[in-house]
């Protein structure tokens, strides 16, 4: 008997910042998915949030935009279907049954634990951490807190609300100035792929990076600068014994990895593997599992540490749980030089994700 492929529901776009980088990693997905193995359903969500279900998994990206020619579906949150889309304003429509889903979405909306949590309510198999996970990683007030608590070095910052830079200027500043110094970096606590992050070297840049930082997100975290350090990052695989992979590093084109130097300037570096001293790259390797195993992380993801060339002191500057997924970023690039190539690894992502289900699965959701 031929055994019956996969239904993948792969998700990309979203409500997001980073809606255009989802689509370049959903199109190297969607290419690098065995047709022999996975019957895939793509599934693109505007910046709107409509679910449209297209027939053709590469029609739905085309010249870098959703084309909005497919049926247009809904999850709903029904563990009796799990897995089941239905087309929104049909009742005579049969349900399109989903296997699995593989979200390739980056930022809020999609990697920050909203989407886990419909997902875990569905009853259906996902690819990427669950709603705990999704949410600290994706929020780097909370993120590094857990950090510190885990011993992870981190560097000095201080969370801020938006309300309090718009009441207050002032006391931010101040507040800045006595805790952490110039120069600093001003972060929106909620994003991805350097979106709305500034480098402020003196009082008079704070006012328009904390105003680039709000337009992103309420929580905005200020964080002091290592000076002169070098970015390395480590991509972590698996569940509860992931593993790391070889380190790579980062020559920005710019003073830092900014959004243009990542997608935009072909000049920065990418050095695989990381010309490192053998103690540092074990040391980042167990650092990067630490991080991962404390915020309960599954499946993929990727931790960017800074080495300050000073004094060779390793800093942790971030865990990204759904790290950019095109054929040339850097966590497919740090697991094929590991020798796990590309397909390989959405092969073990799939496997890793019906494996964390089918444990979910073991807790009782009853007591007697």
């Amino acid at each position: 008997m031929t055994k019956k492929k996969l239904r993948v529901g792969v998700l990309f776009g979203g409500r997001s910042g980073e809606h255009e980088i989802s689509l370049l990693s959903a199109a190297s997905v969607l290419r690098a998915l065995d047709p022999t193995r996975y019957e895939v359903i793509p599934i693109g969500i505007t910046k709107e949030g409509r679910w449209i279900a297209s027939g053709d998994p590469l029609a739905a990206l085309s010249g870098g935009a959703l084309q909005l020619a497919g049926t247009e579906v809904t999850l709903f949150a029904d563990p009796s279907t799990p897995g089941a889309l239905n087309v929104r304003g049909s009742a005579e429509q049969p349900a399109l049954a989903v296997d699995l889903f593989l979200p390739v979405l980056h930022g809020p909306f999609g990697e920050d634990g909203s989407l886990q949590g419909l997902l875990e309510l569905a009853g259906v198999p996902y690819v990427g951490s669950g709603v705990l996970a999704s949410s600290t990683g994706m929020d780097k007030g909370a993120m590094k807190a857990l950090f510190r608590d885990a011993g992870l070095p981190v560097a000095p910052g201080t969370v801020f609300l938006r309300r309090e830079w718009e009441s207050d200027p002032d006391g931010v500043r101040m507040r800045c100035e006595r805790e952490l110094g110039y120069p600093l970096f001003i972060k929106p606590a909620n994003m991805g792929s350097s979106v709305g992050i500034s480098k402020v070297r003196s009082a008079d840049e704070l006012p328009a990076a904390f105003e680039s930082a709000c337009a992103y997100d309420r929580r905005i975290l200020a964080e002091a600068a290592i000076q002169n350090a070098r970015e390395i990052e480590v991509a972590v695989l698996g569940n509860d014994d992931p593993v790391s992979s070889v380190p790579g590093e980062i020559r920005p084109s710019r003073e830092f990895y900014d959004y243009e130097a990542k997608y935009e300037d072909a000049a920065s570096e990418l050095l695989i593997p990381a010309p490192l001293p053998d103690e540092i790259v074990k040391t980042i390797g167990e650092m990067s599992i630490r991080c991962f195993k404390a915020l309960d992380c599954a499946g993929l993801a990727r931790v960017d540490f800074l080495i300050r060339e000073s004094d060779n002191e390793v800093f942790v500057n971030e865990i990204n749980t759904m790290p950019g997924f095109t054929a040339i970023s850097m966590y497919p690039k740090l697991w094929q030089a590991s020798g796990v190539s590309y397909s390989e690894l959405l092969d073990r992502l799939i496997k890793l994700a019906l494996e964390r289900h089918e444990d979910r699965g073991r807790n009782r959701i009853d007591y007697r």
